[in-house]
C-alpha cells in the first residue's frame, strides 16, 4: 500500500490538515497479518531467532532443557519433528504438524522456553524477536534439500567443519549416531532406501554433495509464493483451498473467558456488569486481545459482554501496547497463552 492509498478520511483527522507520522504507523501496525496456513499433515521450515540478534543458548542445560519442551510438544500436540538445528541466537525447526496448528504449538515452545531463561537468567521480557518464521514447504519437491540445508547450517557459518561435528542437530540421530525419541527420520531415510543402513549412507552422501555450498537459499526462508509457501502455483492453490477446508478455531470463547476471569478473580457476571471500573475493565480489555488473537469473534464477545464491537477494538489495541510497553504486564499475557493451551477443552 502507497501512502496516497491511505484513506482520506485518515489522512485528515489532524485539525490543522497534517499527517503525523505516529498516526500512519499506527494505522499500518493494525493492518492483520495473513494467518497461518494449516491442514493435517503440513510441513513447515520455522526460523525462531533471538530478539535483538541476541543469544538464546547460553550453556548446555539450557539446550538440553529445549529438548525436553520439544518432546513434550511432540507427545502433546502430534506434531513430528524431521530435522532441526540449535544455533548460538535462533533456532530451526522441519516441523510436520497434525490436528493442531502450527501457532499453536510453537507459541507453548517458545513461551515455556522464554520461562526457562528468564528464570535461570534472572530476567524478564521477550526472548525470541517478534513473530517466528515459518514457510509450507512441498515436502514431495523439498523435504529433503530442506532437512540437508538446515543440518548444514552449522558448516556454513563456520561453527564445524562437518554437520556431523555439530552435537545440537538432528544430523547425528540420522546417522545413528544419537537417538533423540522426539525426532523422526523414517520419512525421509525411507526416500533413499528400503533397509536403514543403506538409507543412511545415501543420506550421508546426499548431504556431503552440499557441504560446499555456502551461500543462503532465500527459498527456505522466503518461499516462492506471499512470503509463506515454498511450492509451484498449483501447490499453493491446493493447500489454500485445503487450510480453508480444515480451519477451525484453536480454543474456545468459553475458554478465554474462563481463563481471563480466573486471572483477575471475578466472576462471569461481574466481567459483564456495567462501568468501567477496575480490574473489571482491565479484564475486559485482556479478553478481547486474546479473543483477537486466537482469531475469534469479537462480536460474540460483544454480545456476551453487552459491549460494542468497536470498544472492544480500541480496548484491545491499548492492551497490545501496554504488552510491549509494560514488561511484567507482558509476562502475565504470555502466562495466559499458556494457561490457554492447558485448560480442559469447554
Amino acid at each position: 500500500m502507497m501512502f496516497h492509498d491511505v484513506p482520506r478520511t485518515f489522512i485528515w483527522a489532524n485539525q490543522w490538515g497534517q499527517v503525523r507520522l505516529s498516526d500512519i504507523f499506527c494505522y499500518f501496525a493494525r493492518m492483520p497479518r495473513k494467518p497461518r496456513i494449516h491442514f493435517p499433515g503440513a510441513v513447515y521450515h520455522v526460523i525462531l531467532r533471538g530478539n535483538a540478534g541476541l543469544p538464546i543458548f547460553f550453556d548446555d542445560r539450557d539446550r538440553y532443557r529445549l529438548y525436553l519442551i520439544l518432546q513434550y510438544a511432540v507427545e502433546k500436540f502430534g506434531c513430528r519433528i524431521h530435522g532441526f538445528c540449535l544455533m548460538t541466537n535462533h533456532i530451526h525447526l522441519v516441523m510436520q504438524v497434525g490436528d493442531v496448528s502450527l501457532s499453536r504449538i510453537i507459541q507453548n515452545i517458545s513461551l515455556r522456553y522464554t520461562k526457562w531463561i528468564n528464570f535461570c537468567q534472572s530476567r524478564t521480557g521477550h526472548l525470541f524477536q517478534g513473530r517466528y518464521k515459518a514457510i509450507l514447504i512441498d515436502a514431495g519437491r523439498y523435504l529433503l534439500e530442506l532437512v540437508r540445508y538446515v543440518h548444514l547450517n552449522p558448516v556454513r557459518a563456520g561453527m564445524a567443519g562437518l554437520p556431523e561435528d555439530h552435537p545440537w542437530s538432528g544430523h547425528r540421530a540420522y546417522l545413528g549416531i544419537e537417538y533423540l525419541p522426539w525426532q523422526t527420520t523414517d520419512w525421509v531415510l525411507s526416500i533413499f532406501a528400503a533397509t536403514t543402513d543403506i538409507a543412511r549412507k545415501s543420506y550421508r552422501t546426499f548431504v556431503a554433495e552440499a557441504i560446499s555450498e555456502t551461500t543462503r537459499r532465500g527459498e527456505f526462508h522466503s518461499g516462492t509464493c506471499e512470503g509463506r509457501i515454498l511450492g509451484d502455483d498449483n501447490f499453493a492453490d491446493s493447500v489454500i483451498s485445503q487450510a480453508n477446508q480444515q480451519r477451525r478455531k484453536e480454543c474456545s470463547l468459553s475458554e478465554v473467558i474462563c481463563i481471563v476471569c480466573h486471572r483477575y478473580g471475578i466472576s462471569e457476571t461481574e466481567l459483564k456488569a456495567p462501568g468501567k471500573s477496575r480490574p473489571h475493565n482491565d479484564a475486559r480489555g485482556v479478553a478481547a486481545f486474546l479473543v483477537r488473537e486466537s482469531h475469534l469473534s469479537l462480536t460474540e464477545l460483544g454480545q456476551f459482554l453487552n459491549r460494542h464491537v468497536s470498544a472492544l477494538g480500541k480496548v484491545a489495541d491499548r492492551v497490545a501496547l501496554r504488552a510491549r510497553r509494560d514488561k511484567s504486564f507482558a509476562a502475565m499475557m504470555e502466562e495466559l497463552r499458556i494457561d490457554l493451551e492447558e485448560c480442559p477443552k469447554l
